[in-house]
């Protein structure tokens, strides 16, 4: 049985996604993106336009499940606080769909797919490009958000039998 699993890269300007399905141990790549929205829109505007664009890729795509980066925190408080804003929209579009939705640490979605938590975002990309066939992906938030799909790929097991368990 394929099991579809949705990664999001989060942002209030660029939200990278990306969806890839397990066969056993085979991952392949189905589709990948990025919602941009205009930073000249207010605020609820943008939120809006995030949480229905990813409404619309859960309902196009069907996940079983999806992942997307923990919330780190920026120089910048007021960055911090809109990147957590866009992640409760689009968290809330995924539960809205009754898919569960898992959150790793950048360090982690890195030594996954590299091999160690301080990667930079090409290597990330390399490798994400190696492991899913995938020519010229580029760095970026769509590269982001298939490492993150990949990383849920690797560490879902565990994650569901705390779910089962408790």
């Amino acid at each position: 049985m394929s099991i579809r699993v949705m990664g999001i890269d989060p942002g209030l300007r660029f939200t990278g996604w990306g969806i890839i399905s397990l066969d056993g141990n085979h991952i392949k790549h189905n589709a990948n993106g990025v919602i941009k929205t205009n930073s000249e829109d207010s605020l609820s505007i943008r939120l809006l336009e995030l949480y229905s664009n990813i409404t619309n890729i859960i309902t196009e795509f069907k996940p079983n499940e999806a992942s997307i980066e923990n919330t780190f925190v920026n120089k910048n408080p007021l960055s911090s606080l809109k990147l957590g804003h866009a992640r409760g929209a689009i968290m809330v579009a995924i539960a809205n769909q009754n898919v569960l939705c898992s959150e790793y640490a950048p360090n982690l979605i890195k030594k996954t797919i590299v091999g160690q938590g301080h990667a930079d975002k090409n290597q990330v990309a390399l490798m994400v490009s190696v492991l899913l066939s995938i020519k010229n992906l580029g760095a970026g938030d769509t590269s982001d958000a298939l490492a993150i799909a990949i990383t849920h790929a690797h560490h879902r097991t565990n994650k569901l039998n705390k779910v089962i368990t408790k």
